[in-house]
């Protein structure tokens, strides 16, 4: 009978069907798909019959299953795999005792290993043709329904077949191999079906855990009992190379082997084969990379002991080029230092790898790749919040995070702020950490140290210097050393040697000495002079004898080698005595130990604040950044450090309320539960007690607070009111403050009613329903003695109108007490010489407009009864000096106000109340008329409805300002001559709250009208531009933005002259100009010209706040399309003016911030071409430069060193001069370095443009007739402009009022002759003043007969 075909596992599934030689099994016969159901039914009969060898003649059906497995029915392929599953099950339950049988044949034991390969080759082969269909199913969406019918029966079958393959490779299989190993193909069949599971990108989801956990015990015990660790290694690796997902499935699996098979070796195989990765070839793959990095740091999470037993095989990649490598390994150091390498009872070893990997870690701090520097500073926070950084190096991760505050990218930047506030939360020090607070303390110990450091040295054992010992001892060392002369004595031997160096010799001898054994000391050192002759010290003059020579030598030794503090005592014999000063002595030391321990932790203390100061100055400047993360780890930061009790937090704690305006969500949140956190969230116990802690923390921040803070404060306070975050306890407690219930001092009674007002905002109730409490406590007489509180009150009371605007407004009755107290406290203050009265007054008056019916009338009594007590003052006077009195200056300051603020409420009130009043009933008549039937009315005949209706209102109210409110008959012109009066003689009024208050009461009158306004506007610009006084041109540059907004047309002549007080001596004038100018430019009510120049010099202003100012404005202007771009040629044209005073230094701070708005290709691209042209007219050296150094600011693209290049002889010879040549240079260089791959032309243009510049350079190429031959060019900036730059102050010559552009035109047209202008001088420089008192007032030959109009769209037509 012929030997049964031996069966081999197959590479590929062909290859069973072609003929592999004798003796080898062959598939005789594919069955057709339309009889497999049979040929099962046949196997399945046979397996009945002869168990799992019935493979053996049934092998093809299952083959052809598997052959046909794309085109079979379901039901076939899941009949055919329940029968394998049975037949390998029963093989696996028979094999045990097949095994353990000693009298098995060859041909037994040669049919079963066919039999277990065959079985297991066809239920390996039907699981992975499930897997695969189910994950090609998985991902066409529209066979979704059927995939997941059939994928949900398959996956619930994947765990107990890998149960079966375990129980399978746990039996002891090498006897059916006759004792040799499992050969490893088998092996590979059955490990291959976990691989191929852990392919499906669904492995790693939460309910296939019981399938990973069946692989991973599955691969374990292949590598535990069938020798599979370098196949699973090189298989791991490859599947960590291209298939991202299985990373965590494989470090959870490893670390499993690792602990509980004792597979620890597999760790350092693996970590091996990444370490040996080609670190150029990962750069490029970045996919393989991830999925190294994820293991590598999932991994040393798990089992961070083994990975460091194994880092050094990591370490090449540190310097590899990619960054997530880097970061993993990075990231597995941190977990070592945080599970390993943590606390004080580390081994030396230990603790200088904890070092090493710290140092490393801080050397990546400054990574080339910012998503390194971030994960650092990620990983440091880790450290630190696991309290594993060791205290020495504290200081120095500190500083390296303040570093990195000034990172460009803005991920460092946020993590290094979570650093320094993880620092914070963890810091070993205290909690408080104020650098006062610490500084006092570390002094006091340094000064207790030094004193305990003095007093140890007095109290230690009395020092002997060497000298004076040699001294005492001198005489018996001679008499020693003499009797070396004399025989030796009966029974006395010389029994010492000298030793063979000197060394020894040396101490032989000075331990002979010590011992006080003189007289083998000297014989010694006389051997030694004969062996040692003329060597170091045994050295012998030859003028001395021998004695002298041998005592000098013992001198030279003996003082030499005692340093006095460590010399031996002679011996005592009362050794009792040395113990207990022994003892003594150990007391002191131990607490100078203490002592210098407690100094170190304090100046380490104080160290830590200091950094933590700095970095919050660095900090507090990141809230206005671009980055909404930074600003709100910046905010949270502060949060943090408010908590520690740092006196500069409370700035940056103030420095983020302007955000609560912030456009973003996010900011305005953060800002919230900040200040949620900081005076909300108390730790007090009782309601009352949390009431008192939030009032009092809230009356610190309104100390001396600006109203810009007190706004922002109540925009807050309000959104707390709104969500009921603020308790009524709160509430109860401020009122009980400002009705002095419960005592407190007068700015807290103040503090409260501001907060009241606050609150009120978000819940009117809480002022409407105690209005009269607020008007009766507020207005008193007593409360009137500081009108700063009476002020406050009326700010509150102005919170109650919060309705809609489409309900009739919150009016009170012209008889209501509070108008009375009002009008009374007003009246009463005129009088009195008070810097509070006018505040108050402003908003008393205010109020009155806000909330009375017949404003004007109560405000126009309040100005009779005011003036009537100037007037009675001035006859007083008159009485008393025989008709020459004067009227007290204050006074008259209270009346100008009183008239000014007057004037400018009744506008107000005509042209928001009024005018909204006036919409609003004819909304509702018209929707009353709509209503009641669909009749044409008389108005809709004559068009009056809608924008007409609206035009028609305004001309009404513009006509009562233009003709009513400054007539003869109406109050406030009796005043007018008054206020020009003062306004025209400041020589004769010369006091500057006076002047101040005149000057802002002539603007707000010229709100009023028109007409007033262009007759009065020369007067206005000349004492702007005149007056010494800095709160007179200030008020004066305010009245004009306004009236610029009001009468556009009026002001436009005279826009220079607001220009040219950018550029006042006076820093608050300088300011004010700016915020000024920032409004109309931004809200387009000037015109920007070539003036706009001026605003970009603030730029270099030596005052801070000016600086902030301009910056906002351009940023603001940035943000306006290309509005910065657009005006860039004329800021350049006036600034490289050398006319322009501005320096060359100046210039390049300037223009570097306005290039930082270029960023679009295009606007560089032009820009380029723009200034190279620029050359051809630039006429002087600085031109030269400062053409060159914009230039060199611009990030120039391939198409921009294309411009260069076709624009090369506009500025070829210019290049001679060194700072345009290094300009060019620096242009070429940032190109190289910008990250841009050009083509092949765009490197021969870079390196032809280098060749030219160096060429022109080294022979000083003159290229201008070369420039000149191109033909007629107009350069985009022209050399000369019309707009020639302001100087400081204005000359008088200036003040002739300027005629519009038209006119301008017109006259220019004509060829008329200019006139002459006028020469101003103020009435109080005269000798007689008495008849030009007017003198300044515009005269009616220079008025302006015409204007350029500025068009302004009416917000009612856009209704």
């Amino acid at each position: 009978m012929a030997a049964a075909p031996e069966f081999h596992l197959p590479l590929a599934p062909a290859d069973l069907l072609r003929d592999g030689g004798p003796g080898r099994y062959v598939v005789q016969e594919v069955l057709p798909p339309r009889e497999l159901p049979p040929a099962l039914t046949a196997f399945r009969a046979a397996f009945r019959a002869r168990g799992a060898l019935a493979v053996l003649q049934h092998f093809d059906c299952v083959y052809s299953v598997l052959h046909h497995f794309g085109t079979v029915g379901v039901a076939v392929k899941e009949d055919a795999l329940e029968l394998m599953v049975h037949v390998v099950s029963h093989h696996s339950n028979e094999l045990p005792a097949i095994l353990s049988d000693s009298g098995l044949s060859h041909e037994d034991r040669t049919a079963h290993l066919n039999a277990l390969k065959m079985n297991c080759y066809l239920l390996t082969g039907l699981m992975d043709a499930f897997e695969m269909e189910t994950c090609k199913n998985s991902c066409l969406e529209n066979r979704k329904n059927h995939a997941k019918t059939s994928g949900s029966l398959w996956e619930e079958e994947r765990e107990p077949l890998l149960r079966l393959l375990t129980q399978l490779l746990q039996l002891d299989l090498c006897q059916l191999w006759a004792g040799l190993a499992v050969e490893e193909e088998f092996v590979s069949l059955m490990t291959g079906s976990c691989y191929r599971i852990l392919e499906n990108p669904s492995i790693g989801l939460q309910r296939y855990r019981l399938t990973r956990e069946a692989v991973t015990h599955l691969l374990a015990v292949a590598l535990v009992h069938c020798d599979h660790m370098f196949s699973a290694t090189l298989k791991i690796t490859q599947m960590l190379q291209h298939f991202e997902h299985v990373a965590p499935v494989f470090a959870q699996a490893v670390s499993l082997w690792a602990k509980e098979y004792g597979l620890k070796s597999l760790v350092g195989e693996l970590l091996r084969e990444i370490g040996q990765k080609c670190t150029q070839d990962l750069a490029r793959e970045a996919s393989g990379v991830k999925g190294y990095a994820t293991f590598i740091s999932e991994l040393a999470e798990q089992i961070p002991a083994l990975v460091l037993s194994n880092m050094s095989v990591l370490l090449p990649h540190l310097d590899g080029e990619s960054y997530m490598m880097r970061n993993a390994i990075l990231a597995a150091m941190a977990e070592v230092l945080v599970q390993v390498l943590n606390g004080d009872q580390l081994e030396e070893a230990a603790r200088g790898t904890r070092d090493k990997f710290l140092d490393i870690l801080q050397a990546h701090v400054c990574d080339v790749h910012s998503f390194v520097r971030s994960r650092v500073m990620q990983l440091f926070t880790h450290i630190v919040r696991c309290k594993a950084l060791p205290l020495t190096q504290f200081q120095s991760v500190v500083s390296l995070a303040v570093g990195r505050l000034k990172d460009k990218s803005v991920i460092v930047v946020k993590n290094a702020i979570q650093l320094l506030a993880a620092f914070l939360s963890n810091n070993p020090f205290s909690s408080k950490l104020s650098c006062a607070d610490l500084d006092e303390p570390l002094k006091k110990e340094v000064q207790k140290l030094k004193e305990m450091r003095d007093r140890s040295r007095p109290t230690a054992a009395p020092v002997v210097a060497p000298q004076e010992e040699w001294e005492a001892m001198l005489p018996e060392v001679r008499a020693a050393t003499q009797q070396l002369f004399k025989p030796l004595q009966e029974g006395e031997e010389n029994v010492l040697e000298v030793e063979e160096t000197v060394e020894r010799t040396v101490e032989q001898i000075t331990g002979l000495l010590k011992k006080l054994n003189y007289k083998s000391a000297a014989r010694l050192t006389q051997a030694a002079l004969c062996r040692f002759q003329g060597e170091e010290p045994f050295i012998s003059p030859g003028e001395e004898n021998e004695e002298a020579t041998i005592l000098g030598v013992l001198k030279r030794l003996y003082t030499g080698s005692c340093p006095g503090e460590n010399s031996e005592d002679p011996p005592h014999d009362n050794s009792s005595d040395e113990i207990e000063e022994v003892v003594q002595e150990e007391q002191p030391q131990t607490e100078l130990v203490k002592q210098e321990m407690l100094v170190q932790y304090l100046q380490d203390a104080y160290n830590f604040s200091v950094k933590i100061t700095e970095a919050l100055n660095l900090i507090s400047k990141m809230m206005y950044e671009n980055s909404v993360s930074v600003v709100q780890e910046a905010i949270e930061f502060f949060v943090t450090v408010s908590q520690f009790g740092v006196p500069e937090a409370l700035l940056g704690v103030r420095r983020m309320l302007p955000l609560i305006w912030s456009k973003e969500p996010g900011i305005k949140e953060a800002v919230l539960n900040a200040y949620r956190q900081l005076y909300l969230s108390l730790s007090e116990d009782s309601e009352r007690a949390k009431a008192q802690a939030l009032v009092h923390s809230l009356s610190l921040i309104m100390v001396d607070a600006s109203l810009g803070t007190i706004q922002c404060l109540e925009e807050i306070i309000s959104e707390f009111v709104q969500k009921d975050e603020i308790k009524p306890a709160v509430t109860q407690l401020l009122w009980e403050r400002f009705t002095e219930k419960s005592p407190c001092s007068w700015l807290e009674r103040r503090a409260a009613v501001m907060l009241l007002g606050m609150m009120a905002r978000g819940k009117p109730e809480i002022i409407g329903s105690n209005l009269d409490i607020l008007v009766t406590m507020g207005l008193s007489e007593k409360a009137c003695e500081d009108y700063r509180l009476p002020q406050e009150v009326c700010n509150a009371i102005s919170k109650l109108p919060a309705l809609d605007k489409n309900s009739a407004p919150f009016r009170l009755p012209q008889n209501h007490m509070l108008f009375g107290c009002l009008s009374e406290t007003v009246s009463k203050g005129f009088a009195q010489p008070s810097s509070h009265w006018i505040p108050f007054m402003e908003a008393a008056v205010t109020l009155i407009y806000q909330l009375a019916e017949g404003a004007e009338e109560i405000c126009a009594d309040i100005l009779h009864v005011c003036s009537q007590q100037a007037l009675e003052k001035v006859q007083e006077a008159d009485e008393v000096s025989d008709g020459a009195g004067s009227l007290p200056t204050f006074l008259l300051l209270h009346l100008v106000s009183l008239v000014g603020q007057v004037a400018l409420q009744q506008v107000a009130y005509l042209e928001v109340s009024v005018s909204a009043e006036l919409r609003r009933r004819r909304i509702l008549k018209e929707e009353k008329t709509k209503n009641t039937g669909n009749e044409t009315t008389m108005e809709e005949e004559l068009g009056l409805v809608g924008a007409t209706a609206d035009d028609t209102e305004a001309e009404l109210i513009r006509s009562i300002c233009e003709t009513e409110l400054l007539d003869g008959k109406h109050l406030l012109s009796a005043f007018v001559p008054l206020v020009l009066k003062i306004c025209n003689n400041p020589g004769l009024y010369s006091d500057s709250a006076l002047s101040a208050a005149a000057a802002l009461t002539l603007g707000k009158l010229c709100m009023i009208s028109s007409e007033f306004c262009d007759s009065h506007l020369r007067l206005l610009f000349t004492v702007m531009e005149k007056s010494t006084l800095p709160d007179v041109r200030s008020n004066l540059i305010i009245a004009a933005g306004d009236l610029a907004i009001r009468f556009p047309n009026l002001v436009e002549p005279w826009t220079s002259h607001l220009y040219a007080r950018l550029r006042d001596p006076c820093p608050s004038v300088r300011q004010t100009a700016g915020l000024v100018m920032t409004h109309l430019i931004l809200k387009d009510m000037v015109k920007v010209k070539g003036q706009v120049s001026e605003m970009a010099t603030l730029l270099t202003d030596p005052e801070k706040a000016i600086v902030e100012v301009a910056q906002n404005f351009f940023g603001e202007l940035a943000n306006k399309g290309n509005a910065v771009y657009n005006l860039l040629p004329d800021i350049i044209s006036h600034l490289s003016d050398a006319n322009s005073g501005i320096e060359e230094e100046s210039f390049h701070t300037v223009m570097r911030h306005l290039f930082a708005y270029i960023t679009k290709d295009k606007q560089t691209e032009s820009l380029v071409e723009k200034l190279c042209q620029r050359f051809r007219t630039a006429r002087t050296e600085r031109q030269y430069r400062d053409l060159s150094h914009c230039l060199a600011l611009l990030p120039v693209s391939d198409r921009g060193l294309h411009k260069l290049q076709d624009n090369y002889d506009c500025f070829a010879d210019k290049l001679q001069d060194p700072a345009v040549y290094s300009c060019f240079q620096t242009v070429l260089t940032r190109f190289r370095r910008a990250g841009i791959k050009p083509e092949t032309k765009v490197r021969v243009w870079d390196k032809e443009l280098e060749q030219k510049l160096s060429a022109s350079r080294n022979r000083g190429l003159d290229s201008t007739e070369t420039c000149h031959n191109k033909g007629n060019f107009f350069p985009f900036f022209l050399t000369g402009s019309r707009h020639q730059p302001l100087s400081p102050a204005n000359t008088d010559d200036d003040f002739i009022t300027p005629s519009s552009r038209t006119l301008r035109n017109h006259k220019r047209a004509q060829k008329h002759p200019p006139r002459k202008k006028a020469i101003i001088t103020f009435s109080s420089d005269e000798e007689n003043n008495s008849e030009d008192e007017l003198s300044a007032e515009l005269r009616e030959e220079e008025t302006p007969t015409k204007t350029t109009p500025i068009t302004r769209s009416s917000a009612r037509r856009l209704r």
